[in-house]
């Protein structure tokens, strides 16, 4: 088996033989192969990749370390391997299984007992929430494709501009230079639309005075890259500089706090006291950030109260806003790797108050 798969038998819930994972993400994970159909079983010593038809030779050819099974009836195959190794229990992803999908698999896996709680979930999370270099690179990888994506968009923003044009043309950017995919629908609004955080491009026009987010990842190799970046377009009013200041200041201030051995909740608290002791308390409702890597949010969450402890080698955003309701709002997020004294940004442009025009 690979080293993720040996640290996973190591860590089984103990009582268990073996474990069932199904979720799209962990099978990557474990294997590096795609696919959306599929299932991963696992004892202290072998495992298996199910898959179908469709995947059979793309799987051969790419899984390492891993039995590669085709199956046609998904009991008989995991009825054979329940059988010829003596296996008795098998925990079950719970997050890869619904109560209706759950009940079935339980049938197929008879005689053995099958094992359901967040024993396994925790074990699968405690791997994947700090990533190897390789995971890093293709994290990193995937956050450059996002800026020059940027940088090639941003002369196209003129006055009179649909918002969701905006987004098409990133779009389009991002997997031309080589991504999968966007990372999640992207988010270009402008003007009153910013205040509102997941805002959903539309047909609103580019003014002189807007302030336009964008908030971006590609999807590379499997792994997002998440940044936002809140430009001004033609003027800017007091109250504008002094909203972006405040966010500016905050995020920094979030940043200088990430290292390894501080709370996650330490993080969101020194971005969001900043915040909040500027006059703008209940205009900062989102968590300061999230882990990132082969789903966009993953453990560790940035939170209020959160006392997961930074580890060297988790990846994580710092993203604090603020938001006006009907006005604008101004966010700004980085990605970055937390590291023994700090942090390493793997996010490269600017991010001092711009206007462009």
């Amino acid at each position: 088996m690979n080293t993720s798969l040996e640290l996973l038998a190591a860590m089984m819930p103990e009582g268990t033989d073996a474990a069932l994972i199904s979720s799209e993400t962990n099978r990557r994970y474990f294997t590096g192969f795609a696919s959306d159909a599929g299932y991963l079983f696992v004892t202290r010593s072998q495992a298996w990749l199910l898959t179908d038809f469709r995947y059979t030779e793309a799987a051969r050819r790419e899984v390492k370390d891993v039995n590669v099974l085709e199956f046609r009836k998904l009991s008989e195959t995991l009825g054979t391997i329940i059988s010829e190794n003596n296996i008795r229990t098998v925990a079950l992803e719970g997050s890869g299984f619904n109560l209706n999908e759950a009940a079935r698999i339980e049938k197929m896996l008879e005689p053995a007992a099958v094992v359901k709680n967040e024993k396994l979930d925790e074990a699968v999370g405690k791997l994947r929430i700090v990533k190897t270099s390789s995971e890093v690179e293709k994290i990193m990888q995937a956050q450059r494709i996002t800026e020059r994506a940027l940088e090639e968009t941003l002369p196209l923003v003129k006055e009179g501009v649909m918002e969701r044009d905006i987004a098409l043309e990133l779009e389009y950017r991002i997997k031309k230079l080589g991504a999968e995919d966007i990372s999640f629908d992207l988010i270009t609004i402008a003007g009153a639309n910013t205040s509102m955080p997941h805002g959903v491009p539309g047909e609103n026009r580019i003014r002189k005075g807007d302030f336009i987010t964008f908030d971006i990842g590609a999807l590379y190799k499997g792994y997002h890259s998440d940044m936002t970046r809140t430009y001004a377009f033609g003027d800017v009013t007091e109250k504008q500089k002094r909203v972006y200041k405040t966010v500016y200041e905050a995020q920094q201030l979030g940043l200088d706090t990430v290292r390894a051995g501080i709370a996650a909740g330490d993080v969101d608290k020194a971005a969001r006291d900043y915040i909040y002791q500027a006059g703008f308390e209940g205009c900062f409702g989102h968590s300061t950030g999230h882990g990132v890597g082969l789903d966009i949010h993953e453990l560790p969450t940035v939170s209020s109260g959160n006392d997961t402890i930074l580890q060297s080698g988790m990846v994580i955003t710092v993203e604090p806003g603020i938001y006006l309701a009907g006005e604008f709002g101004v966010r700004i997020e980085d990605t970055v790797v937390v590291t023994s004294d700090g942090y390493i940004n793997l996010c490269t442009l600017p991010k001092e108050l711009t206007v462009i025009s």
